[in-house]
């Protein structure tokens, strides 16, 4: 798949009901401002831009207004209001595209703005020989095992992934893998819930550029 080909059919959940303490902002971080924009506003355009249709947006309880506001004049856009757990929330969206009938899925968090177009078109391609895919990056320092302050082993960074969103799956198998779901309900991301559930899962090359926000430093003054 080359980007002048055309994008097979696919819906998106972006995640952005979380309270995002650690960014210092006086808002969710997801509305904090980013490059001029809220950071929400930056994924859900390029991922409508990309065809995604429908598009979910999970967002925090009372902030139907500044979500809307943040999103105004984006076509094709639905809002859940997000759980206690991120894996509440995503599988309230899923909920929601259930009548849609999807084939395929792209789960994103919005804390990170910058997607390319590159990772959207891997992951799509990759759901055509499995069940989910998810971008990933190498581990490039040495890792230790910690007790406290003190060093309690190493381990070997070769076999690790960095791990990202967007996250792709074909939509049956990840809501019927959320309704399953009995593990951790912090569970770390969609693709552990998938795997638990026995799907297979790709990994496909990341991006630098789809680094986390996540510190009061990483947005506008």
């Amino acid at each position: 798949m080359s980007s002048s080909a055309p994008l097979p059919s696919f819906a998106a959940i972006v995640v952005a009901a979380g309270k995002g303490l650690r960014a210092g902002q006086d808002i969710p971080k997801q509305f904090a401002s980013w490059r001029g924009k809220p950071v929400l506003r930056h994924s859900v355009e390029t991922l409508s831009a990309a065809g995604a249709d429908p598009l979910v947006v999970a967002i925090p309880p009372g902030f139907d207004e500044l979500a809307r506001k943040s999103l105004e004049g984006i076509s094709r856009v639905e809002f859940v209001t997000g759980g206690a757990t991120r894996q509440n929330s995503v599988s309230a969206a899923l909920d929601l595209l259930a009548p849609h009938e999807p084939e395929r899925v792209l789960i994103h968090d919005a804390a990170r703005p910058e997607l390319p177009q590159a990772i959207i078109e891997r992951l799509l391609l990759a759901l055509n020989d499995y069940t989910g895919a998810i971008p990933v990056l190498p581990v490039v320092d040495s890792l230790v095992v910690a007790r406290g302050n003190v060093m309690a082993g190493s381990s070997d960074r070769e076999s690790l992934r960095r791990v990202q969103t967007p996250q792709a799956f074909r939509f049956a198998a990840i809501h019927a893998a959320h309704r399953a779901w009995t593990g951790d309900a912090t569970a770390g991301d969609d693709a552990q819930v998938l795997a638990a559930n026995g799907g297979a899962v790709a990994l496909v090359e990341g991006s630098e550029t789809l680094r986390k926000l996540t510190f009061a430093e990483d947005f506008d003054g």
